[in-house]
Formats: structure tokens, C-alpha cells, sequence
């Protein structure tokens, strides 16, 4: 749903020229450092992108998901590492405080993630336990008007940026259920959180994980998301699966910078006295990479919809996310293809895109997790419906 076609078609116009004249030129540096300058997390400030999902009451741009969706289309034609730097608190980090926060939580924090004053990180895994609510092993032990908090999450993204935490943990052991997990907001600077080393990554240079520690962390009681327990795995299901469609967003835009600087070196390189891009083989790399390119932007455009309809997309989500990801590996494999030795170096950034775009299959639920989802509601929807 777009509400002003003309008012967001400037905003995009803002963000192509951001992209083009800021973010690209940056790339190699991003790499090389694994720091994206500071000048350009201010600029993403200035530009409301840290605001992009949250409602204007708040001092958001409220995007709709389909206008969050074709923003991210243009944002991520980049290196994916500048789109995390706002990914944590435009989604999975803001969205369980305003989809099920109290009152006084949204008109507390909203406003200062808006602006990007405060950054959030959403604390779900751990070191066994993803996916698997019966595994999630983090506890929280109501004491007086304190939740004391123990345990260790894994992998979380801009945890050594982040302000606040989104964190999922156990307030019933005897619950080893998602009934027993709840959702709590913890100040990063809370005495008792000490953080592990920077993962070194395959990919994705500039975009920081580690390991987050919790040693009796003291929570308030008020920061206990909705004010109930017992409701957190919830929260983060609901979380995620909007974050499916946002991440299949971001792969349609990456996969077509990828796609648009294999094409523009097919049509530069001669062999044999003329453009590769006019051999056959090499089109047909081109081909399979553009119709999976349409078949997943348009997989990603229905689904925004769907939702902004108010219109359950469990379903549509995990189809999106596990088509655009597995899609974006495969064309920026072609890629490779297409300029041979040179896809294997460096000094293009085509190899780069290659490693970087592995993650996405990973994430916010594997490409297995969303056939486990799909199957299932096929076959409880069949159920239900026969």
C-alpha cells in the first residue's frame, strides 16, 4: 500500500541518491575496515531511516510494509553491511516493543529509536538454542520488582552498538515450552552484560555480531514487554515474520546490484572480437538471474501487501524469505560465472557480494525453518479447511 505516491517516490529518490553518491563510493573502505564512518550512520539519522517502521505519533516515517519494502529494494543495490547498521532497529529490535509493548514502553523508547538516538538488537539465539523454544536455556527470575537475568545469546547483530536489547528469556523453568519464554527490554548498559569479541565473518564487513553475556542482570519489572509473561516467543514469532518479508527485500535489492554489474561487464568484455554479453550461455546466466529476480520482487510486493491488508502472511513470509535468499545465492553465483577469473578477485566486488550474500540463508530463521513452516500450515490449513 502506498498513501502518497508522490511524497514517497521523493523519498526514494533521496535514498537512489544516497546509495549512489555516498554508499557505493564507500563500499571498499567498508571492507577493508570493517567500520562504516560515522559521517554515514549521521546521515541515515538525519535521514529517518533509523524511523523507517515506526509510527509518526513517535517521530517515525510509518512506512507501510510495502513502501519499507520498495524502499529496501533501492537501499540494499549496496553492500548489505550499511542496511544492518539500521536493520536491528527498524525491525526485529524496535518491532516486538511496538507491536505488543505497555503504553508507557512505546512512548518511552519509540521515540528515541525513531531518531536513531538509541540503537536495538533483538536477543533470541543462543548457543543451542535458534529456532527451538524448548532449548532457549536464558532465564529470568522475578525477584521483588526485578527480573534477574542469567545466560548467553549468540550471534546477535549490532550488539556492540546497541543501546537496548529485545531479549527472550525463561521466566517459568517449569515451562520448558514456549509458554515459559517472555520478552523483556534491557538497557545494554545494565551492570552484569559484558559482550564477547567481534565474530570474524565470512562476510558482510562493517555488519558486527558477538556473543552477549548475562551474569544477574537486574530488570525492572516495567520493561517486561506487554507487562505479561509467558507471551515473548510470541512476540518474536510475529517479530520474525515480518522481518522475513523485510529480509526478502533486501535480497531482491542486493541480488540486482549484483545482477546489474554482471550485466555491465558482460556487455564490456571482448573475446574473440566481440561483447560477452552476446554469447548465448552467458545470456542465459543473465536470463535465469533476471525472471528469479521478478519472481521474488513480485513474491515480496504481494506479501507486503497481503499484510498491509491486515491478512495473515505466515505463510507468504517464509515462501519470500526462503525464494529471495536461496535466489540471491544463485545469481550472485552467476555472477561469479559471468566474469570468470575476475568474479574470484578482489578487486571486483562481485566476490565480495558472493560471501556476503551467504548469511541470507541463515538468518532469521535457515531455508530449512521456512520449510518446516510452510509444510506445516499447508497441512494444518488442509485440515482445517477439509
Amino acid at each position: 500500500m502506498i498513501r502518497d505516491p508522490e511524497t514517497f517516490e521523493a523519498l526514494l529518490d533521496s535514498v537512489r541518491r544516497f546509495v549512489r553518491e555516498r554508499l557505493v563510493p564507500a563500499e571498499k573502505e567498508v571492507a577493508e575496515t570493517d567500520q562504516i564512518p560515522e559521517t554515514i550512520v549521521q546521515e541515515m539519522r538525519a535521514m529517518g531511516l533509523f524511523g523507517l517502521t515506526i509510527p509518526e505519533s513517535y517521530g517515525g516515517l510509518e512506512l507501510t510494509m510495502e513502501e519499507e519494502s520498495r524502499l529496501l529494494f533501492e537501499l540494499c543495490k549496496t553492500s548489505p553491511a550499511f542496511r544492518s547498521v539500521i536493520g536491528t532497529t527498524v525491525g526485529i529490535g524496535s518491532q516486538g516493543i511496538l507491536m505488543d509493548g505497555t503504553q508507557a514502553q512505546k512512548d518511552h523508547y519509540l521515540p528515541k529509536l525513531a531518531t536513531g538516538e538509541l540503537m536495538a538488537s533483538f536477543a533470541l539465539t543462543e548457543p543451542e538454542a535458534g529456532s527451538d523454544a524448548a532449548s532457549l536455556r536464558t532465564t529470568a527470575i522475578l525477584e521483588g520488582d526485578h527480573y534477574v537475568v542469567n545466560g548467553t545469546k549468540r550471534y546477535i547483530t549490532n550488539a556492540p552498538h546497541s543501546s537496548i536489547f529485545t531479549l527472550m528469556a525463561r521466566t517459568n523453568p517449569a515451562d520448558k515450552g514456549a509458554g515459559g519464554v517472555s520478552a523483556f527490554i534491557v538497557d545494554a548498559k545494565s551492570p552484569g552484560i559484558s559482550l564477547g569479541k567481534i565474530d570474524q565473518k565470512m562476510g558482510q564487513k562493517g555488519a558486527h555480531t558477538c556473543d552477549v553475556m548475562f551474569d544477574n542482570v537486574r530488570v525492572p519489572v516495567a520493561n517486561l514487554i506487554g507487562g505479561r509473561e509467558g507471551q515473548g516467543f510470541k512476540t518474536a514469532m510475529k517479530v520474525l515474520e515480518k522481518g522475513r518479508i523485510h529480509l526478502a527485500a533486501v535480497c531482491v535489492g542486493v541480488a540486482q546490484r549484483i545482477l546489474d554489474d554482471a550485466l555491465r561487464y558482460a556487455i564490456e568484455r571482448k573475446q574473440f572480437g566481440q561483447s560477452i554479453a552476446e554469447f548465448q550461455l552467458v545470456q542465459a546466466m543473465l536470463a535465469d538471474s533476471k525472471a528469479e529476480l521478478y519472481a521474488a520482487e513480485c513474491m515480496v510486493i504481494d506479501a507486503a501487501r497481503k499484510r498491509d491488508e491486515g491478512r495473515k502472511v505466515s505463510t507468504e513470509a517464509s515462501c519470500c524469505k526462503m525464494f529471495a535468499s536461496e535466489m540471491c545465492g544463485r545469481v550472485a553465483d552467476r555472477a561469479v560465472q559471468i566474469l570468470g577469473g575476475a568474479g574470484y578477485l578482489s578487486d571486483y566486488g562481485i566476490e565480495r557480494f558472493y560471501r556476503d550474500v551467504r548469511l541470507f540463508r541463515l538468518y532469521e530463521g535457515t531455508t530449512q525453518i521456512q520449510q518446516i513452516i510452510i509444510g506445516r500450515n499447508m497441512v494444518r490449513e488442509a485440515r482445517l479447511n477439509g
